[in-house]
């Protein structure tokens, strides 16, 4: 009966013809005449930008070199044909029921086909086949006019995006109030410098502000990673924790337990063994065993990731593999609707460096050019000194990256903390130092800009 009512519509109502044509499929008709048809009607109105008459399928269909039985049934469907009054809006969710029906059924057998080895399609295939049916859905959104739509533009401007906020008020200020939705997240930082630190940190700020926490680690235990979060909620140095009384310790917890509504999964994956296919299972085994879903993912940290697309190997460069990497965690983002927090390491020129820039980037230049915000963590014996981290903004998507391009935190290392300074530990990280290259404030550097005045003197007088 639907397919009836499809065929109906399909020479009758152009508005629905536009609407449901990209999304129909000739193998979604069980009966070759409707195939037959379909394939027409589709060949017509891309062709000629119109719908077919009876009339004209009929011609259609004696230029055909078909079977007499297929020629005759299309004929006689041809004929039955009647134009049936419908609800548009009802008929749309008809007809994109009757497409994921389909698409779902059609997968289940291309599946079985699969793993009877009747198919030269491989079963690593069988994931994304049924994803690919199981996405099936009518989008009717192609496009924003600029001068139509200024309407929904205006209200887009003045809607509150919901962020994640930080603890840290520099870290809120660049990002106009916290990290928003669907985004992709990165720090830069050399080994020892405090990637894991930094995300601990914020997992433990996010936590504590009433949030559901997803931690990822790829290279600690997850015991590993919960000690740090407790040294920083506890205000405890890691040392002290192996000498806690238990008593006290479970009296914190309980304390941790009734200030927060929000709760912290820590999950350990071996090194360079999983990605986002398995993310993307684990946030379907969370929701269905223990009714959670986060609001964040920590991720620590994107190297140790490995692709769901690609594979390292002789064919595929680093610069490729990481992007790809960085692809996959910021399409989660998106389809899981929330921030996606990761890092990576510095090549070796950043890791001797005092002025961490996105061209330290280790491996792939690739994952700047994906991330939504990017930010270095920066260390110096001078830093350490006075117990401060300098951060540096690498790409911001959320505000102006000039704006406090350069700042300081405090960092309690032995209680895996930051925290906010004072003001004047900011001075002198001013633009007039902060946004020159560092060898540029170096004796050597202005030797060079000095050399390079000379020549320009010495060839304008040629």
């Amino acid at each position: 009966m639907i397919e009836e009512l499809i065929f109906s519509n399909l020479i009758a109502d152009e508005q629905y013809v536009r609407n449901v044509l990209p999304y129909l499929k000739e193998d979604y008709f069980t009966e070759k005449r409707h195939r037959i048809l379909f394939k027409l009607i589709g060949d017509f109105f891309q062709k000629y930008n119109a719908l077919p008459s009876k009339s004209a399928l009929k011609v259609e269909l004696d230029n055909m070199t078909i079977q007499q039985a297929d020629y005759d049934a299309c004929i006689d469907t041809v004929n039955t044909l009647e134009v049936v009054e419908s609800d548009i809006e009802w008929l749309m969710e008809q007809t994109e029921k009757f497409c994921q029906d389909k698409a779902i059924y059609n997968a289940i057998m291309e599946s079985i086909q699969i793993i009877d080895g009747k198919s030269q399609k491989d079963k690593g295939s069988l994931p994304q086949l049924l994803q690919d049916a199981l996405g099936v859905s009518f989008d009717n959104n192609i496009g924003h006019d600029f001068l139509e739509d200024y309407d929904d533009r205006y209200d887009f401007y003045h809607k509150k995006i919901e962020r994640l906020e930080f603890d840290l008020k520099f870290f809120n200020t660049i990002t106009r109030g916290g990290i928003p939705r669907k985004t992709l997240n990165v720090i830069l930082a050399g080994t020892g410098v405090g990637k894991t630190l930094m995300m601990t940190h914020f997992a433990a700020a996010n936590l504590m502000a009433g949030k559901n926490v997803l931690y990822i680690t790829l290279e600690m235990a997850e015991e590993r990673i919960a000690e740090r979060i407790d040294a920083n909620l506890m205000n405890l140095p890691l040392t002290d924790l192996e000498v806690y009384p238990k008593e006290t310790y479970q009296t914190k917890i309980d304390r941790l337990r009734k200030k927060t509504n929000g709760k912290l999964i820590i999950k350990e994956y071996p090194t360079a063994s999983v990605g986002t296919g398995h993310f993307r299972h684990l946030l379907n085994e969370l929701k269905q065993k223990k009714n959670f879903a986060p609001e964040i993912i920590y991720i620590d940290y994107l190297n140790l990731c490995v692709s769901s697309r690609l594979r390292m190997g002789s064919n595929v460069n680093s610069y490729t593999y990481i992007k790809s990497i960085a692809e996959e965690l910021r399409g989660l983002a998106v389809e899981s609707n929330l921030p996606i927090f990761t890092a990576t390491q510095t090549n070796r020129t950043g890791y001797t460096s005092s002025d961490v820039g996105l061209e330290d980037t280790s491996e792939s230049f690739g994952l700047p050019a994906t991330a939504d915000f990017m930010v270095a963590a920066i260390s110096t014996e001078e830093l350490d000194s006075l117990g401060q981290l300098m951060i540096k903004q690498l790409k911001n998507r959320y505000g102006d990256p000039g704006m406090h391009r350069r700042f300081v935190v405090g960092i309690d290392r032995s209680r895996m903390k930051l925290y906010d300074v004072e003001q004047s530990a900011q001075d002198g990280i001013g633009p007039d130092i902060a946004d020159k290259p560092v060898m540029d404030n170096t004796s050597f550097g202005d030797g060079l800009k000095r050399e390079k005045w000379d020549k320009q003197v010495f060839d304008s007088w040629k």
